[in-house]
């Protein structure tokens, strides 16, 4: 084992020192194992940003009522005096003798990206006057929380980030009204960053949708409440043709539709790492050819196959292998913690953060590995079958 071990570190040495002579090769195999990896990385990246962000939205104790059937709360619908009846339900918590609920109404309103300089949707929330309660993680963070009754509103510093226009003080127009910036809030990590809040009567009025509402959010006492509250719903005719889930529950099941993004990295980055596959296969040919007298004279004076082929190996590994560590890297310069924006499920622009995390490195890392072993598996089985005679005969 031990003169084994001598010979694959003798022809390694070999290998390396002749890669000047396949320089241009060599630096392409690393550049397009590199970009396979940043771009597979890329969409790893963003669905992971994605999932964590609407997955992370949310609470346990806080029950969110939509229509059945509906995907997004644009889609639904719920009426004042269900809104009402709700409010009174069990384990509905109290505030100043008035219930911790919110009738709400989302609508699509136009802004400018900043990016891009190209008009976006964005989600316009009309909240009632829990709604900020209801919102754990949620603080103002520049001026103040909308007046009820008025035209002001109040901006997620995610939105501020990727639209113009939306600044702390500003007066914007939306809908044939102006209205006042009053606020800014922050709420990392969560989709209420990508949104307008204003009062939900006057966004009613506004968008004429009088004594109609999309969702209503109710706290409970306890995540355990939550399961009491929709049988006593359901039980309840007047309520007939509403879901009840928390809201933890809901953006979940929102998140899974950003899979899309993940099997489309995948699929990116199989088609890429093929064509990186095929470069890396012609490379070690190359050297393969290239040091074909010298791997024919270390088989005279006793050299293994074996030795030829993980020397092989070990060169095509580490080629890879730099490949993926420079696609890392660009990554992480490239995306990796930028915020940037993408259509949610209610076709309005979700704001988010790029993810790198230590698994989708380890994930790059191995598709870098496997384009290495894949790459210099047939060349290395070529070097070990190499025939001592023959080539220094055509030598």
């Amino acid at each position: 084992m031990a003169s084994l071990l001598n010979q694959i570190g003798a022809v390694t040495a070999l290998n390396v020192r002749s890669i000047p002579q396949r320089a241009w090769m060599s630096i392409a195999s690393i550049v397009a194992v590199a970009l396979t990896i940043a771009v597979l990385l890329f969409f790893l990246a963003l669905a992971q940003g994605l999932t964590r962000t609407v997955e992370g939205s949310g609470s346990d104790d806080v029950a969110m009522v939509i229509r059945s059937g509906s995907n997004a709360e644009l889609n639904s619908v719920v009426s004042r005096d269900q809104l009402t009846i709700l409010s009174s339900g069990p384990g509905v918590m109290q505030r100043a003798s008035r219930p911790l609920a919110s009738g709400e109404l989302l609508v699509i309103v136009d802004g400018l990206k900043r990016s891009t300089n190209t008009k976006a949707n964005m989600p316009f929330r009309g909240i009632g006057a829990e709604g900020l309660a209801l919102r754990r993680g949620v603080t103002i963070t520049q001026g103040r929380m909308f007046s009820p009754g008025s035209n002001e509103i109040v901006v997620g510093a995610g939105l501020i980030r990727e639209f113009a226009g939306f600044g702390f003080g500003e007066t914007v127009r939306i809908r044939g009204s102006d209205w006042k910036i009053v606020g800014v809030f922050e709420a990392p990590g969560t989709v209420f960053e990508s949104e307008l809040w204003a009062d939900v009567a006057v966004t009613q009025s506004l968008f004429n949708r009088p004594n109609a509402y999309q969702t209503m959010r109710v706290q409970l006492a306890s995540p355990e409440a939550v399961a009491p509250f929709k049988t006593w719903a359901d039980a309840d005719p007047r309520l007939q043709g509403l879901e009840i889930l928390s809201e933890r529950a809901y953006y979940a099941r929102q998140a899974s539709q950003s899979n899309q993004f993940i099997v489309i990295a995948w699929v990116l980055g199989i088609l890429m790492a093929i064509g990186a596959l095929a470069g890396a296969v012609n490379t070690m040919y190359s050297s393969v050819a290239t040091r074909s007298a010298e791997i024919a004279t270390l088989r005279i004076i006793g050299f293994s196959g074996w030795a030829a082929f993980f020397g092989t190996m070990v060169e095509a590994l580490a080629l890879s292998m730099m490949g993926g560590i420079l696609g890392i890297l660009i990554a992480f310069v490239a995306f990796n913690g930028r915020t940037t924006s993408t259509l949610g499920s209610g076709f309005t622009q979700l704001v988010f953060k790029f993810d790198l995390s230590p698994p989708i490195v380890i994930t790059a890392i191995v598709m870098a590995m496997v384009i290495g072993f894949v790459g210099g598996f047939f060349p290395g089985i070529r070097a070990a079958r190499q025939r001592p005679q023959l080539e220094l005969a055509a030598q």
